[in-house]
């Protein structure tokens, strides 16, 4: 049996592409370096160390996208291509976990 088919991206242009892309994989670090989530120091480092590209890479996205004219996001089409992407589950990782009673 076939896993559930994942619902289609919105239509996006490819800098809005590129920043949703960027914009999750800064996310992930983050998750990575979390204190609260993580469990080793090596793996945040990695993960620090590599903030600054995949900032830059985000910049230049926006930086595009602002250069060819689009100048608004589109929040609910950019919301949606996020959750398809599984945004929220990653974006759950940047955040505190719930605490544990007593």
């Amino acid at each position: 049996m076939l896993p559930p088919e994942l619902p289609p991206l919105p239509a996006l242009t490819r800098a809005e592409g590129d920043m949703v892309d960027s914009y999750l994989q800064l996310v992930d670090l983050l998750g990575r370096i979390n204190p609260a989530r993580g469990s080793d120091t090596y793996g945040a480092l990695r993960a620090a160390q590599a903030l600054p590209a995949r900032a830059a890479a985000l910049r230049d996205a926006l930086t595009a996208m602002h250069t060819r004219g689009e100048t608004e996001l589109h929040a609910a089409t950019l919301a949606r291509a996020l959750r398809v992407l599984d945004g929220e589950r990653r974006a759950g990782r940047v955040t505190l976990p719930p605490e544990r009673p007593a």
